[in-house]
């Protein structure tokens, strides 16, 4: 068998398909924040708390989607906390959201050694069930959050482009004065879109132990937010080109899984594990340099200034 024929079957695009879930709905959630001119670094924190939020939600009995929506919930609690301190402050977003990612993982695990003190294995739960219903082959193997994080992305290009607040959030990102001369409120605009990006990463970090994993472990997410963030920058803010985005990403990563798993060539599995991360950093310098993005990205706005 050649080494490289299982890039041609269907469970390696299971694979790919799996891995790339996070980063969507991760990616999505940074670009509606940054389409409206805040930069989240708080995402890999909000990713963290909505993984053991929701796992913990589900071990104490509520249903998966319950578990969900707690993630979900603890997101948003944590996107309006960074948005009372970018925008209701106009501290630093760079600042701000470091801290937030900070804040939100020690409490997290902080908060899982208070729940368990004298478990030495996190305890588990019976995850989301794969689709075997699907006709199609590739999502038969995937499980419900997954066909979410997909049906997300032509619903968040509509309401970016179809809708009159997706007009008014991509405004705000671009020339918030001139936003707020035709009655926009640019804070809450930004707060709305924080919240509800927040949201996203928190349902994000969910997958991790409701669906990919059935516990929570310390450094899962593993960087991922981090790389939510660049494929932002990938994608040219925009839901469409993320969706590759993600799947380029995890298609690499799932090829060293396996490259490491056939031991080719002898190569050391460290120069596996750096090849997705190498190979996204030259997409992302060929892409980066035509990126158009938004103007106001990063600006604070107090009004009456220019």
């Amino acid at each position: 068998m050649d080494t490289f024929s299982f890039i041609f079957t269907v469970a390696f695009f299971e694979a790919v398909l799996r891995l790339a879930t996070p980063l969507l709905l991760g990616t999505l959630g940074v670009l509606l924040c940054e389409r409206a001119g805040v930069l989240n670094l708080g995402i890999e924190g909000i990713m963290v708390a909505g993984a053991f939020a929701g796992w913990l939600a589900v071990y104490a009995g509520l249903p998966l989607w319950g578990g969900v929506a707690v993630a979900a919930g603890v997101g948003a609690l944590l996107g309006l906390l960074h948005a009372a301190l970018v925008v209701g402050l106009a501290l630093s977003q760079h600042v701000a959201g470091l801290g937030l990612t900070l804040l939100a993982t020690a409490l997290s695990y902080y908060g899982y050694r208070v729940a368990f003190p004298k478990v030495s294995s996190p305890p588990t739960i019976e995850p989301f069930a794969a689709m075997e219903w699907l006709p199609i082959p590739v999502l038969a193997g995937q499980t419900p959050l997954t066909l979410l994080a997909l049906l997300l992305v032509p619903f968040v290009a509509w309401f970016l482009m179809r809708t009159p607040a997706g007009l008014a959030l991509r405004m705000v990102g671009e020339n918030p004065h001139a936003a707020a001369a035709q009655g926009i409120s640019v804070g809450g605009t930004r707060t709305a879109a924080i919240v509800a990006g927040s949201a996203l990463m928190g349902v994000a970090g969910a997958f991790l132990t409701l669906s990919a994993f059935n516990a929570f472990y310390f450094n899962m997410v593993n960087g991922r937010g981090w790389i939510c963030v660049a494929l932002v920058v990938f994608a040219s803010w925009r839901p469409g080109k993320a969706l590759v985005g993600a799947l380029l990403f995890a298609f690499f990563d799932a090829l060293q899984l396996r490259l490491q798993a056939a031991g080719v060539g002898g190569v050391p599995h460290q120069l596996w594990l750096m090849l997705p991360y190498v190979l996204s950093i030259v997409a992302l310098v060929l892409v980066a340099r035509k990126a158009a993005y938004p103007r106001a990205l990063m600006k604070p706005y107090r009004a009456g200034e220019r």
